[in-house]
């Protein structure tokens, strides 16, 4: 089976083209992203046709499970399409049936290749059964978690998938997400587990980000995730329209008026191609 290995801003995938056949997808992800046995990534990303939208896509996380979307991933799986023309441009864009929407991609290309993807992640939903969340809020602004005999306060928001955000006073590299991370994923106020993003706003316009994805552990990028940390950080009043959001693995750009689309843009690059015996 014919591999090709991606990367936004360090969040890697695997680019899969599939016509729908069925396939033990899960356990192909968990072997295939193993980063000592296999190819490794943070996710096995499938490129399917689409009856909606130009192309079709399905993600499954290092672990198996199957998240909403990546907006890392998509932007990877957008950039791959279009170079290798199975998707063509209409007005500059590309649409994308994800399980939860079908999204549209701004391509922005120079000699034939795309140099940037300024992704719609489509809304913020903040209602807590939409993100889900088990909060009696709305907005789920300020909710206080009991983690490890901790008290903190994260807000919630569905970007496509759920999220919660601790913002913090001091430098993110501090934090101990990787001890933190996977106990707020699987806390039981979030039904459907949650990623976890730990924030830092530097100034209106920068915003310092680690997320722990669900199912995937601490990643060197999270697209959604720095989109719901510029996001809850505008419902604070603490940034504007347009937020620098930088991460381990490089800087994206999130911009949110505040009422309609949440928009990601950022780079997306091939890292070598391969096959995984059958």
């Amino acid at each position: 089976m014919k591999f090709t290995k991606m990367h936004g801003a360090g969040n890697d995938f695997l680019i899969v083209e599939s016509q729908g056949e069925e396939r033990d997808w899960e356990s192909l992800a968990r072997a295939m992203c193993d980063r000592h046995y296999g190819a490794g990534a943070d996710g096995l990303m499938l490129l399917l046709p689409s009856e909606r939208a130009d192309i079709r896509m399905r993600l499954f996380n290092s672990d198996g499970s199957e998240p909403e979307v990546s907006g890392n991933g998509v932007r990877c799986l957008v950039k791959y399409a279009v170079e290798r023309r199975l998707a063509t441009p209409t007005e500059g864009c590309v649409t994308i049936e994800a399980i939860h929407a079908v999204l549209e991609a701004e391509v922005f290309t120079e000699v034939d290749a795309v140099t940037q993807v300024r992704l719609s992640m489509g809304r913020p939903r903040f209602a807590p059964q939409e993100v889900p969340v088990l909060a009696e809020m709305e907005p789920v602004l300020g909710f206080p978690l009991q983690v490890d005999g901790e008290h903190i306060l994260v807000s919630c928001v569905s970007i496509g998938n759920p999220h919660a955000v601790l913002f913090l006073q001091n430098a993110v590299d501090a934090y101990p997400l990787e001890r933190v991370g996977h106990l707020v994923e699987r806390h039981p106020a979030f039904p459907e587990r949650v990623n976890f993003g730990v924030a830092h706003v530097i100034d209106r316009g920068r915003i310092d980000v680690r997320v722990w994805e669900r199912g995937a552990g601490e990643t060197l990028a999270c697209g959604s995730g720095c989109c719901a940390a510029m996001v809850t950080a505008r419902m604070h009043g603490l940034v504007g329209d347009r937020v620098e959001t930088r991460q381990l693995g490089g800087v994206l750009t999130v911009e949110w008026d505040g009422e309609g689309d949440v928009y990601l843009t950022g780079p997306a690059e091939f890292v070598y191609e391969g096959n995984w015996p059958a």
